[in-house]
Order: C-alpha cells, then structure tokens, then sequence
C-alpha cells in the first residue's frame, strides 16, 4: 500500500537538526540489547485466559522475531503490506511487531474487544493482507468471526490462529517451523527493512465523525517519544515493566512493547486485567513501573492494602485516561508505596503531558502534567489567540512525536503549516505551564480509558424502529470513571428498554464495552430553537435533582 503519511517530510529536517528523531529504529534497539547481553530476561507473558507463562530472554526475542518474518514472508507480506492483529497482550504481538519491521510491512494491532461492525471496516480500509488472531480468547472464537468475514475482505490472504488445531495455526505458519534457518532467510530479513521515516505502525481510533481513523506512525514519531517519557520517569534498562494497558493502544504499544526493547528492559505482560495476579506478578518478577487508567489504579491499591502483602519494588504508577481523585492518589501512594503519576495524551501524539516524580503529589490530582521535551502546547479561543492563564479554550499540540497524519483522510489530519494539531479538547492551563483537560469538543466518552464512539452508536439506534429520536451522553462512575447512557424518544405507540437497547446493539455486533448502560426514556428531549439536541443539559439531568443516578 502506498501511505499518504505526508506529516512526515516537511519535519525531518528541523526535528534531525533538535535531535528529536535519532533515526534509530526497532531494530537498532534490539540489536543493542543482544549484543549488550543476550541472555537477560526480555520478556515475560503472563496469559490467564490459557493459565501460561512464557519467557524469552533477549536473544531467544530476536531468533523468534527472525523466524515470524521469514513466516510472514511465505505469506506473501513485503514492503508495505499491512498486518493486522486482534490479540491481547502477549508474546505473539510483540514478536509480530518486530517481525513486520523486519520486511517493512506495517503492523496494525485491534482492540480484542471489536467485532465484525468495526473490524469490517479497520480491515477493508487498511487493505490487510494477514491477521492475525487468538483460536479463543475470553470464550469467544476470533477465527470463526473472521472466517465469517473473509468475502467481504478481497485484499485478505489468510488468517492465522494462534493456539489453531489446523494448517492455518499460528505455530504451523509462522513460530514452529525454523524458518530463520533456510537459505533465503538472510536475505529476506534485510532487503527491506522499516526505515527510520516509514509508517511502522497502524492504529485506529474511536469514530467521531462515521468511521474510525487510521492514524500513521513511524519510528521516528514513536521513538522521539518514549525516548523522552523515559527520560522524564527516570526509566533504564535495570527496570522491569508491567503491561496490563491493551497493546492494541498506544499506552500499551510504545510503553509495554516498544519502551523495555528500547531501554533493554525486560517487559512482563499480562493479557486480562486482575488485581490479584497483578500484585503477585510486581512481586514475583520485580516490577518497578506500569502504568494504565484510573481503575487499574483504584484496583491495585484496594488489593495491596487489603492484603496486606506490600510490592516494594514498584516505583511509579503512572495513570492516564482520566482525571485522578486527590483521594486515590493518597490511598495508593500509601498502600503501594509508589509514586503516582499522571499524564494525558493521545494515540497521534503518545503522552503529551505528565506530572514529574518530583512534583507533589497533589499535581497528580489537580493537573494532567507539564509537556514532555519536544512538546509544546497552546491553549486558544475561537480566533487562535492564546487565552490567558487558568481560562478554559482549546487545546494544540505541536509535538516531535505528532503522527503521519490519517490513512486516506489527510483532510482530517488537523495540523496546520506550523504543525500545530487540534486536539478537539478543551483545556487549561495555570501559572506554572501544567495542563488541565477541561472537557472535550469531540462527542466522545472515555470509559475506563476506553474511547466510546457516541456518534455510531447513536446512528445505530436511530435504525431502531422504536426509536425516534436518541443522544448518548457520560455520566460519572467511581471506578471507570465514565459509563454511557442513553436518552431514547420511542416512536409513537411504540416501547423501548434497557435490555431490548442491548440485544439490538449486540445484534449490529457493536463491541460490548460501548453499549450504553443506562437507558432513560423520555417524552422529548432539550434542544435548541435550530433543534440541536443539548447534550449539557442530559448530563446535567444524570448528576442533578432527576435523581436518575
């Protein structure tokens, strides 16, 4: 395929001259890691959906990423071709990774949780040749549903079967056979190579606007960004990293794939989240740092204090997604003993901003942090004029780590010619430059990190035939710090419920985490003299005197 990335080109030279972008790529990372010491621990995959641990040290990473690519090359996959897989976190998607960058071929990981609606599109406009999926994973069989979409995929090749019976398992095509060892294998690991400056790196995010956005990636963008994260969090190749945060995100991705190979550390995954397993597993293995959204968090911490076992070894929790409350910082830094951190960024830019380990601990829960070296952010009214300190606007980013720009859609990139991209939230700052999200422009819920795209949903209630008229909006929950709830108009002479709300969602195959969980029915809906619905005012009807909550 050929990647419209063009964010790229006009950079390179002033992000080379600030030494932004290394030009360093996986590879090069890896490859430092073997020769510096082939047989530390580099990764640990801890699967609890198959009750397994496997381990790689750092040499045995590289021969398996060495076998996949050849694999991938018997497929048909070169220069360009795009891979996608839908795994949870794991040993598999990390070696795939490394294994595209070996051929050139770009990697576009998926949520676990997308069924065929958003897969079908994802695939088709990616134009991926392989994907990659778990036989089963939480009773639920990817390769049927992909098997059942293959006729609508004309560019699809195969899908492979981690832990399949058949010829198309992932161990029969690609991580059984010693294909590193044939004749050819030398020359197809090295003819082409991701370059420093080509797309690496697929990821969609949540549709606000119809249809989810492809955004592009390089190792340049990525790099320049977790060379800087670590750097601000103190992070080397002693520490050891926990991933629990989907690698089919970007926290999960750059932090829990990408980071440790960087730094030579060693990396220890965890493929469904548990507190319980969690805790033994910073423990067992000398977790230093994770990181991941405010339930995590709260999870963690009630677990350690409960059981009054400490994790001594971890050293910073950093928490992203969601705003933290003042009291969850207090109540894990005193049962974790770990410095909480917070931070807020975006699958475009990875973490824009985090608060410092140094800072208080009350920055974590009154500020989104401080912008990362390379980073700079502005806060504008509806003229592009900056607003002055502590007055709400909108948020811009100019950042060495800013994406390609989206897949096809480069007229919704967002970037200006100074390169100042549009976030779509809305934001603060106060006197000392740190960074407060206020709220969001864009019509999205953020449900335990997870982005929920309201404006699909909504479309696919509005086929309902009972439903006349519908808007989706967030209400406030302790733990996931957002949940969904929608407010249904019925059609005259016609009834709707909670429970009939799911089953139709669930037969439009819409992903479970964004079926609203709140159903309220009503006569007629606020709205403007135009007729647009006031969305401000159903929140307000969840939080206030309705008592709905």
């Amino acid at each position: 395929m050929d990647f419209d990335a063009v964010l790229i080109a006009p950079r390179r030279a002033a992000s080379i001259a600030a030494g932004h972008w290394q030009d360093r790529t996986i590879h090069d990372y890896l490859a430092a890691c073997v020769r510096d010491r082939p047989d530390a621990p580099a990764l640990t995959a801890l699967s609890i959906d198959r009750q397994h641990v496997t381990r790689f040290t750092r040499r045995e990473l590289a021969r398996m990423a060495d076998r996949v690519a050849v694999g991938l090359s018997r497929l048909g996959i070169a220069a360009g071709d795009v891979v996608s897989c839908q795994l949870p976190n794991g040993w598999h998607l990390s070696v795939l990774y490394l294994a595209c960058a070996r051929l050139g071929a770009v990697l576009n990981p998926v949520m676990p949780i997308f069924r065929e609606r958003e897969l079908s599109f994802m695939l088709a406009h990616a134009q991926s040749k392989v994907v990659v999926v778990p036989k089963l994973f939480r009773g639920f069989d990817h390769a049927q549903m992909l098997r059942g979409l293959r006729d609508a995929l004309p560019a699809l090749r195969h899908v492979v079967v981690v832990d399949g019976d058949g010829d198309d398992s992932f161990e029969a095509l690609l991580s059984g056979p010693h294909w590193e060892d044939g004749a050819d294998a030398a020359a197809i690991l090295q003819r082409s190579r991701t370059g420093p400056d080509d797309v690496t790196q697929l990821i969609y995010t949540s549709g606000t606007t119809g249809e989810p956005k492809g955004v592009m990636h390089t190792a340049n963008t990525l790099f320049s960004n977790i060379v800087a994260y670590a750097g601000r969090l103190h992070l080397g190749g002693d520490d050891v990293v926990l991933m629990a945060s989907p690698m089919a995100h970007q926290t999960g991705f750059m932090y829990g794939l990408m980071m440790p190979v960087m730094l030579g550390a060693h990396a220890v995954l965890q493929d469904i989240w548990d507190p319980v397993r969690a805790a033994a597993l910073i423990r067992d293995e000398g977790v230093t740092f994770t990181m991941g959204s405010t339930p995590f968090l709260t999870d963690l911490a009630r677990v350690v204090a409960d059981s009054g076992v400490p994790v001594p070894s971890l050293r910073i929790f950093l928490c992203a997604g969601a705003p933290i409350p003042g009291a969850l910082v207090e109540q894990a830094r005193q049962a974790l003993g770990a410095k909480i951190v917070s931070a807020w960024g975006m699958t475009e830019n990875g973490a824009v901003t985090t608060t410092l380990p140094e800072d208080s601990d009350e920055r974590a829960s009154t500020t989104d942090g401080c912008p990362l070296p390379g980073v700079a952010i502005r806060v504008v009214d509806g003229t592009d004029t900056d607003v002055p300190v502590g007055e709400t606007g909108r948020l811009l980013v100019r950042a060495c780590s800013n994406f390609g720009g989206y897949l096809k859609r480069p007229q919704l990139n967002g970037t200006d010619a100074d390169g100042w991209f549009d976030t779509g939230d809305l934001a603060r700052l106060d006197a000392d430059g740190y960074l407060r999200i206020a709220g969001r422009s864009k019509d999205v819920i953020i449900r335990g990190g997870e982005n929920i795209p309201v404006l699909e949903i909504e479309t696919l209630l509005y086929r309902h035939p009972a439903v006349a008229q519908v808007a989706i909006v967030a209400y406030p929950d302790a733990r996931l710090g957002e949940r969904a709830c929608a407010f249904v108009v019925p059609r005259a002479g016609q009834s709707i419920d909670l429970d009939g709300m799911v089953d139709w969602l669930k037969q439009q195959k819409m992903a479970l985490q964004y079926i609203p969980e709140k159903l309220v029915v009503r006569d007629a809906l606020p709205a403007t003299p135009a007729g647009k619905i006031q969305k401000f005012r159903l929140r307000e009807m969840l939080v206030g005197d309705a008592g709905f909550i």
